[in-house]
């Protein structure tokens, strides 16, 4: 990195925390500080909603699912719009109309304090690590490529969010988003013009397609019933759809963005917002991986993306065999830019030639086995060495082949989509512990200001929490996968809980706490022996099922348990469900 590209990065990061910090100083009130004095526009709703979910590794991890397995990834997000139409249509309003400050309080006036508080706590589970992981996953990447102490990473980041989510709460965590998405989007669309522009002279956009198709990377709608099949337009509207529910509906840092709306109407706006540009922007991101893949076809690549993989082969007894397979892919490369330009000669004069997309298939296939090769030799030097590479992919690119001063406007994009991801978990982790479980359960009644220093508390508190776990991320293995096991486990009993609050009126308290209880319970087991032991290194059963068998379970169970051992059960006055 040059001086102007820590200029860059430095300045921008300075005048998002400092302008955060400043716009909304001065808190007086804890609905000021959690819910932002319901003074939030729609389009600031639905930039902070897409920014929440937008982490870092969205934007280093995406652009490598592509580069590796194309565009069919998208898949995933389309049962998102519907999800925000659902809970536009029936979550926002009951929010609203109950008064709430977090999700979970609408499930004491709905059921009881014991169905909210287990909400709560499974919420504050999950959520907690996840929010470490914000942290850890950008900080592991940018240390591994850029030779930043990890640690120092983690405290920069953590220390960064903290305080602005300290000062001014969902208001600062709302008005830095906006920011950030900005940085985050800018970053991109300038990447993805500057990739057309490496490409050859005579080489359009159309037949960048061309050549990205030849090699299977524009696949983006499958329509197959294959099980096997990781994504397809099937799993993507329902299993992407409850999985969406869950997260946008009842994760009270999604929840809280949309509550501090000015109004149903607003919130409403911002979530539709969301739905509206979600499946365009992954489709734009992962179009940019594609992109780098075309890139590569014409310049060096590495055999393997990660550097700390690089770093392990030379140190071991394998390194000449490693360098043996890197002169293959250097001739395999040279042999794959020929091709591809004959096969750019050719489209521009309207000819698809198909024996040349054959050939591009065939040497792509080769060095697809040179990488499986490769991986293998890693792993024989270093067993605890993570051999798969999609996260280093676009970062690679962005260290060797833009301009100064983008490449730390890039920086600047992945730091900021951590801050967004982590400032967003620390205010919804301060937001559940301070209302559902400490002012719901104290014996006395405090004053404004106790709650609010309460809050501000709790913020520092996660936020420390966060870093250290971040910290200590090195010692799990697959720490990325073992954090959203974590969260299917939990999601699935959750929403079943708040979908028979809206939905089934009958199902009372008593019944609800219990047969969320024994799905938690359940859920636990089938995890453990379905998908935790598995000798044959084969799962029986993909872990985002969970979210799906979580909420039918709980829902199945809560009407059972109602009409078989309480029936005489009376409902709560205070809930509005109308």
């Amino acid at each position: 990195m040059q001086l102007f590209d820590w200029i860059v990065l430095i300045v921008t990061l300075l005048f998002i925390v400092g302008y955060g910090s400043w716009k909304t100083r001065g808190s007086k009130t804890v609905e000021d500080f959690i819910l932002g004095n319901n003074e939030t526009p729609w389009y600031t709703v639905g930039l902070s909603v897409m920014a929440t979910q937008a982490s870092a590794i969205t934007f280093l991890s995406t652009p490598g699912q592509a580069y590796h397995d194309g565009m069919g990834f998208v898949q995933f997000y389309f049962g998102l719009p519907i999800a925000m139409i659902v809970i536009c249509v029936t979550f926002i309003p009951l929010y609203h109309k109950n008064k709430v400050f977090t999700a979970y309080e609408f499930l004491e006036k709905r059921f009881d304090l014991k169905t909210r508080s287990l909400a709560a706590i499974l919420f504050l589970v999950q959520r907690g690590l996840g929010t470490g992981l914000t942290i850890y996953a950008p900080a592991i990447i940018l240390s591994a490529l850029l030779g930043w102490n990890l640690t120092l990473m983690n405290i920069i980041i953590g220390v960064l969010v903290i305080i602005y989510t300290f000062s001014g709460g969902t208001k600062a965590v709302n008005v830095t988003q906006k920011q950030q998405m900005f940085v985050i989007m800018s970053g991109m669309f300038i990447t993805f013009f500057l990739i057309l522009h490496y490409l050859p002279n005579d080489m359009t956009f159309t037949s960048a397609l061309h050549i990205a198709g030849a090699n299977d990377k524009m696949n983006i709608v499958d329509f197959s019933f294959n099980p096997e099949e990781k994504y397809t337009f099937w799993s993507g509207i329902t299993g992407g759809f409850f999985l969406a529910l869950a997260y946008f509906g009842t994760d009270q840092s999604q929840v809280g963005r949309y509550l501090s709306g000015k109004s149903v109407r607003e919130s409403q706006m911002g979530l539709i917002m969301n739905g509206l540009l979600k499946v365009p922007m992954q489709f734009f991101i992962l179009l940019t991986g594609v992109m780098v893949f075309v890139f590569f076809q014409f310049n060096p690549v590495p055999l393997n993306f990660n550097p700390n993989n690089k770093i392990v082969i030379e140190k071991s007894a394998y390194k000449e065999e490693y360098h043996a397979l890197e002169k293959k892919l250097v001739t395999l490369s040279e042999d794959k830019k020929v091709i591809n330009l004959l096969y750019i000669d050719q489209l521009n004069q309207d000819f698809d030639n198909p024996i040349l997309r054959k050939e591009l298939v065939t040497l792509s296939n080769k060095e697809k086995d040179l990488r499986d090769r490769a991986k293998e030799i890693i792993s024989r030097a270093d067993p605890a060495s993570e051999t798969n590479d999609k996260d280093y992919v676009f970062f690679h690119f962005i260290l060797n082949y833009l301009p100064k001063g983008l490449i730390g406007l890039l920086l600047a994009v992945i730091l900021s989509a951590a801050m967004s991801s982590t400032a967003s978990g620390l205010n919804a982790l301060a937001s559940t512990t301070a209302i559902d479980i400490y002012k719901r359960n104290l014996r006395t009644v405090k004053s404004e200001k106790h709650y609010l220093n309460a809050t501000k508390f709790f913020t520092l508190f996660w936020g420390v929490v966060a870093i250290l776990f971040a910290c200590v991320g090195t010692l799990f293995e697959n720490l990325i996968q073992l954090v959203n096991i974590i969260g299917s486990i939990f999601y699935g009993t959750v929403l079943g809980i708040f979908l028979v609050g809206f939905y089934l009126r009958r199902v009372k308290a008593k019944a609800m706490f219990i047969s969320a209880i024994i799905s938690q319970i359940t859920i636990f087991v089938i995890y453990y022996f379905m998908i935790a032991i598995h000798p044959s290194g084969q799962e029986k059963l993909g872990y985002l099922w969970l979210n799906f068998i979580g909420a039918i379970l709980t829902i199945i169970l809560a009407l059972f348990m109602q009409i078989a051992f309480f029936r005489g059960e009376k409902e709560s006055d205070s809930v509005v469900l109308e």
